[in-house]
């Protein structure tokens, strides 16, 4: 009998834990309770917000720069918004592709007063791999780029005005987001409307293969980020955009865009 308990007091003794997995192991669960606190923390804020006509702001959302996350200026975010809710009707759908800065005040102007009396979109739909952005509930879809059709069946042609900002800037991520565009476009009985932001080395690919066929050129908009970007940064659409009649001098609503011809940087240098 001394035997079979001593051999029982070994095995158990192989069970106990190290002092460095225990360790591990606080830190995992310190760290998903502090994800899950801010969570809640950003949904009642913005809870809040909603209920009190309160603007939503990126501020709640720090940038991860290892995710390659660069939020847009609110003048850049806004103006962006406002293209994409011009014209919109109750048939209108909208989706935002890993532009979450859009997405946020695309939130705010449609719950402002300058669009009070307006007609709305009938759908409005992030796109998103931070799950941050899932205190938006019902218009929340986590996103990879990498599993471009992992999405939910009902996205499938249901949307007829797009944004995308692809999180890196390579073949392989800009192909894949163009592939999760085209999936999620309707029918093209009307043509559908297309923004693609992302780096100027991309420029090629943009306009002459992933979106060509849908008429998408390079814009005379220059976006701009929120803390500024290294890498020299395009706004590709496949509609002209017209300058707002009283707006502010030297904003974007002043200026509109244009489309850009192809090899319109080869034109310009054989010219200068």
């Amino acid at each position: 009998m001394a035997c079979i308990i001593d051999k029982f007091s070994d095995d158990e003794s192989d069970l106990e834990l190290s002092s460095t997995t225990l360790d591990a192991l606080k830190s995992f669960y310190a760290e998903r309770d502090a994800r899950a606190e801010q969570f809640a923390k950003l949904q009642a804020e913005a809870e809040e917000r909603h209920a009190l006509n309160v603007k939503l702001s990126m501020d709640a959302f720090t940038e991860d720069w290892n995710e390659s996350q660069f939020w847009y200026s609110d003048e850049t975010a806004t103006f962006l918004a406002k293209q994409l809710l011009r014209d919109a009707t109750p048939e209108t759908s909208i989706a935002v592709v890993s532009a979450p800065s859009v997405f946020v005040q695309l939130k705010n102007l449609l719950n402002s007063d300058e669009y009070k009396d307006k007609p709305k979109p009938g759908k409005l739909t992030l796109l998103e791999h931070d799950n941050r952005f899932a205190v938006f509930a019902d218009e929340f879809v986590f996103y990879d780029f990498a599993q471009p059709l992992k999405l939910p069946a009902n996205l499938k042609g249901a949307f007829d005005r797009v944004i995308v900002d692809p999180p890196f800037l390579s073949e392989d991520c800009q192909t894949k987001a163009a592939l999760t565009v085209r999936w999620m476009l309707k029918p093209q009985e009307t043509k559908p409307m297309i923004i693609a932001c992302t780096g100027e080395r991309m420029e090629t690919l943009i306009t002459e293969k992933l979106y060509k066929s849908f008429g998408v050129r390079t814009t005379t908009f220059e976006p701009k980020h929120a803390r500024g970007l290294s890498n020299e940064f395009y706004c590709y659409a496949n509609f002209d955009v017209k300058p707002e009649e009283g707006a502010k001098e030297e904003t974007p609503e002043a200026k509109g865009w244009t489309l850009r011809e192809l090899g319109w940087k080869e034109k310009a240098t054989t010219t200068a």
